[in-house]
């Protein structure tokens, strides 16, 4: 037993002690709601609290001064985390000429168990020789053997229970997949299952004691770190303390670095302080993949990895909330490969998406990392520009500076492999050029299909004016 907990008990054995020697009502409040046990003066086992108190009462009313207790041995035994068995012989001195107790050794055994913040007094075994005592008093003689074999065959029980109750938490806790863990109020872990060690490699000594936010990335910790903030206004607000799920990124001993889905609560005491928290560890690194893969699919084009139509009108609709509250104007350039057409039928549609991958290249080089390149269809591509200036004239010439610079980029010569079923024969070099239309947005006074299709047939205007060429849409909605 440890120390501390040992002085606990002790003080909490004596306190009882000092209780009973005065004859100290109070100590009937130490007796459990699930209390049960064995008075001195019977056989049968008493289970109802309420009748345990009228018992001592009927002691204290008997011998109404102070007894004095000799203590001669003193024993105490872990049952688990939070019941502890004590064990005590001693001689009882009566306030009386007559001595017979004091000849004879009394035995006590009390079981404590630990119920929120307090320790409860659940059982008492008490056998207290008395030769003469007759019916219905405290301290008669009773058989040490009987009782005491009484109360053993009850601990052995209680123990066996708990024996199994702690094999089925083992099995649960070491044989189970998922990793359980639970650290103190500083984040400190205290205890984490074997499934940790198949997982990340790390044995349960090279982590029990360490901070939990040793065991994740530094976006991991930046992330749990939010939600812990977030959880600590919850509750401020009186918001639910329950379950908290997230994902995090977890590094392996290996350098390998995994994904956890990870469901904490905290554990609070009495008063409803968080004490600690405990939860569950589960690995979902190859459904990240496959949730990855399915978001690929989902908003970006195959060919080109850029963003496609459906993840362009979703970034436009955030673009254009972020403009209404920055009142920062935006721009939408929609763009048009020349003459496309024209490569694909001479060097077929192999050479023509690597073109196209070209050309999805050179476009995100030209513009920021805010930005949004996406390939609308075929050798069609938008490009979404954020936060430009307030005013729109000096936007617009943000915009058209992009522009152009895209304009001239694209127009650079392209070296593409020719296609071939064997070894590689040889390259092609080929010049195009695009036609750009350009649509400045302010806020939400439009529709995202609005600005779309603005820029759209400024793109029709450049071809119909020659091609290669950059042409704003007219109507642009003013600030409001």
């Amino acid at each position: 037993m440890h120390p501390d907990r040992q002085r606990k008990m002790r003080e909490l054995f004596d306190e009882y002690i000092e209780m009973y020697a005065a004859r100290d009502d109070r100590l009937t409040e130490r007796f459990s709601e699930n209390f049960s046990g064995y008075p001195g003066s019977g056989k049968e086992l008493i289970r109802s609290r309420d009748e345990w108190i009228r018992i001592t009462r009927q002691d204290f009313a008997q011998v109404p001064g102070r007894i004095r207790i000799e203590m001669l041995d003193l024993a105490l035994q872990d049952l688990s985390d939070d019941v502890v068995v004590v064990t005590a012989f001693f001689h009882i001195h009566l306030p009386s000429d007559g001595q017979l107790l004091s000849r004879e050794v009394a035995r006590l055994v009390l079981v404590f168990r630990q119920e929120g913040a307090e320790w409860m007094i659940v059982h008492s075994g008490i056998s207290i020789p008395y030769q003469s005592a007759q019916d219905g008093e405290v301290y008669p003689l009773k058989s040490l053997q009987e009782q005491n074999s009484a109360l053993q065959a009850l601990v052995d029980e209680r123990t066996q229970e708990l024996h199994e109750s702690q094999a089925l938490y083992r099995m649960l806790t070491e044989d189970a997949q998922d990793v359980l863990w639970k650290t103190d109020s500083r984040l400190v872990i205290t205890y984490i299952s074997p499934a940790d060690e198949r997982l990340r490699g790390f044995r349960a000594d090279e982590v029990v004691g360490h901070h939990v936010f040793d065991m994740f990335t530094e976006q991991g910790v930046a992330l749990v770190k939010g939600l812990l903030k977030r959880r600590a206004v919850d509750d401020t607000s009186d918001a639910s303390g329950g379950f908290l799920t997230f994902q995090v990124e977890h590094r392996c001993k290996d350098g390998r670095i995994i994904w956890g889905e990870v469901l904490s609560k905290p554990e609070r005491n009495a008063q409803g302080e968080i004490v600690g928290y405990h939860g569950i560890t589960r690995e979902i690194t190859e459904r990240r993949r496959l949730e990855e893969q399915v978001r690929q699919l989902a908003f970006y084009d195959t060919l080109t990895h850029l963003a496609n139509r459906r993840l362009l009108v979703e970034h436009l609709d955030q673009a254009m909330s972020a403009s209404k509250r920055s009142h920062r104007h935006g721009a939408l350039l929609f763009l048009d490969l020349d003459n496309f057409k024209s490569l694909n039928d001479t060097h077929g549609h192999g050479v023509g998406d690597l073109l196209l991958i070209e050309v999805a290249e050179r476009l995100k080089t030209c513009v920021r990392e805010a930005d949004t390149v996406a390939r609308f269809g075929g050798d069609e591509f938008v490009v979404l520009l954020c936060e430009l200036d307030a005013h729109k004239d000096e936007a617009s010439a943000q915009a058209a500076a992009i522009a152009e610079k895209i304009r001239m980029r694209l127009s650079e010569p392209y070296v593409l492999p020719a296609a071939s079923s064997g070894p590689a024969t040889g390259t092609i070099e080929h010049r195009c050029t695009a036609s750009i239309g350009v649509a400045i947005f302010h806020g939400r006074d439009e529709g995202q299909n609005s600005v779309i299709d603005r820029a759209d047939a400024a793109m029709y205007q450049a071809k119909d004016d020659g091609r290669n060429r950059i042409r704003f849409a007219p109507g642009t909605v003013e600030v409001a």
